[in-house]
């Protein structure tokens, strides 16, 4: 009988000039129509190399790619005529519409007349997004940008489809509704790969490949590696307030492999024979109660887990009481032109607080965020960092932030040093105070054997370090995190996380956006915003009880998200 794979990868090897080990190191996998494959591992682990590679953007050093028949080292037109790559960084022109850039992927897969007729009609249907031709790609939410980015790959329909973190930066419903995009695609006997760093997604795939450092670790269907984690996962429950200490105990104690904040629990995985040890968590036993696994407990465990992470800001004195308000936003809003943005947005956070801003993209989310860290003046009303007027306080008050872009605001041509220094100055530090700064920064996040590089030559995770080193180089009162994690995986997440929680310890207050809702888990309190007002606001646990629409419902916080946004309007993509 016939093989009916789409794609066969065998003993493949990437090198690239200068590199101390391969990109991909000796690699087999095949690729199934019909279907959805997913490609996991850590940050620089090389899922985009072997999309490069599938799609013959790239050649092996050695071993042979064969895709629907042809051989990535032969001639690659065949290929090109049946594999379709949406790459990461969408790969769309945002000064031109909707319309001009399916025409454009039109034109360049060579699709006229009435087949381009038909296809751009069917993909406007497919995507809905018929009413927004003329709109300016850049003027699209992100959401709303994947699909077209979607869209623009499908103009030519292929066999094989490769996704590259297609849902990175977009909210629970637009990932769903690119879910749904996707499975449609797949009973139509397209085969997919989809690579991605959010690990409840692989749980979605048929079939998993787990790389790191080149090699697979793993490839089979993620029950069975979900399956490897069985009767080792546990919930400390009902911790509160104490939670962030418990964490940070727990991932201390013998036998954890990770942990995580879930609302008011922290969720552990043991090695085998282990359990957790109630008297080092500082709770009762009766509190410590066994759970389901999840994949991403399995994905953790198989990398070596992260229970060694803790944060050196942990070291540092406790500053103020968390009693006293800190941030205070008083009827926000902002107008551009008749469109209401952000309305009458109201609300106060704590000293040591975290709070999450939360919202579907186009929703007012970063308007409002923008306006209460002072990117942006509101049309009207006030906000209030640490007692000042954060609109009439002019740099007094703004030294008393720290800001971490959702791009990370880095310059890419200056070294790491020369990028530490630079925001130290913007912030106010005196020659003395900065060297030591960028000394102490360079220690508290490992930055020492890249001081000299470039910033455009780190890799994702260095440069989320560097990105929140240079926002707290100053020891802000106040930190603003725009989607600060972004694109990169779950354990450079919890590494990430680390140095948050420590830091609300010693007493800054954090607000943070985000689409990734285990990391929003991580919050003391959340404001859902839609329609550009705050439609809820309370603890992440509170915000799933008033989701809860029947007594047995445990509603996660993706779910409560999506029933709340729904409740308040239609819940469909943001213009």
């Amino acid at each position: 009988m016939a093989d009916a794979s789409l794609a066969h990868v065998q003993d493949v090897s990437r090198w690239f000039s200068g590199a101390l080990r391969p990109a991909i190191d000796n690699l087999s996998m095949h690729i199934e129509p019909g279907r959805v494959t997913g490609l996991v591992g850590p940050d620089a682990a090389g899922k985009t190399t072997l999309m490069r590679l599938l799609a013959a953007l790239l050649l092996p050093t050695s071993g042979t790619i064969t895709v629907c028949g042809h051989p990535t080292t032969g001639d690659v037109s065949p290929i090109r005529n049946v594999v379709s790559y949406m790459p990461q960084r969408f790969g769309l022109y945002e000064d031109l519409s909707v319309a001009q850039n399916l025409n454009l992927y039109a034109d360049l897969s060579g699709v006229v007349g009435e087949e381009r007729r038909e296809a751009l009609n069917r993909l406007l249907e497919f995507t809905r997004l018929a009413p927004f031709t003329n709109r300016l790609a850049g003027r699209l939410s992100g959401g709303m940008k994947q699909k077209l980015g979607l869209a623009c790959a499908l103009v030519r329909r292929p066999l094989l489809l490769l996704l590259d973190e297609p849902s990175a930066g977009v909210d629970p419903i637009s990932r769903r509704e690119l879910w749904s995009m996707v499975y449609d695609l797949t009973a139509q006997g397209i085969g997919v790969v989809w690579s991605t760093s959010y690990l409840d997604e692989a749980e979605r795939c048929a079939q998993v490949l787990l790389i790191n450092d080149g090699q697979a670790l793993y490839d089979g269907p993620p029950a069975e590696l979900t399956a490897r984690a069985q009767g080792r996962t546990y919930l400390v429950a009902t911790l509160g307030t104490e939670r962030r200490q418990i964490l940070a105990r727990g991932l201390r104690q013998p036998g954890v492999v990770d942990g995580v904040i879930q609302g008011s629990n922290i969720r552990l995985v043991m090695a085998s024979g282990a359990a957790p040890d109630a008297a080092v968590l500082g709770t009762s036993a009766a509190n410590i109660v066994a759970t389901a696994p999840r994949f991403e407990d399995a994905f953790i465990d198989l990398l070596g887990g992260s229970s060694a992470l803790e944060s050196p800001f942990a070291s540092l004195p406790r500053s103020a009481a968390a009693s006293t308000v800190v941030i205070e936003a008083i009827d926000l809003t902002k107008r551009f032109g008749s469109f209401v943005a952000a309305d009458s947005i109201r609300f106060t956070i704590a000293r040591g607080e975290i709070y999450g801003l939360l919202g579907p993209n186009g929703a007012g989310k970063s308007t409002t965020f923008r306006m209460i860290s002072g990117m942006l003046r509101p049309t009207s009303g006030r906000a209030f960092v640490a007692g000042k007027d954060l609109y009439r306080g002019g740099g007094t008050a703004r030294r008393l932030l720290g800001y971490m872009a959702q791009k990370f605001s880095l310059y890419g041509d200056l070294s790491v040093r020369q990028n530490l220094r630079f925001f130290g100055g913007i912030y106010g530090l005196a020659r003395g105070q900065l060297t030591a700064a960028v000394m102490q920064m360079t220690e508290i996040f490992g930055l020492g054997a890249y001081l000299d590089r470039t910033t455009r030559e780190l890799p994702i995770g260095y440069k989320q370090r560097l990105a929140l080193a240079c926002a707290v180089i100053h020891s802000p009162h106040v930190l603003f995190l725009d989607e600060p994690t972004s694109g990169v995986d779950p354990i450079t997440r919890r590494e990430f996380w680390a140095h948050i929680n420590a830091l609300a310890e010693q007493g800054v207050t954090v607000m943070v956006t985000t689409h990734f809702m285990d990391e929003a888990e991580y919050c003391d309190r959340i404001g859902l915003v839609y329609g550009g007002r705050i439609i809820a606001e309370g603890s992440p646990d509170a915000l799933k009880e008033i989701a809860r629409s029947h007594p047995t419902d445990q509603p996660t916080l993706e779910e409560a998200f999506i029933t709340l946004v729904n409740r308040s309007g239609d819940g469909a993509d943001a213009a």
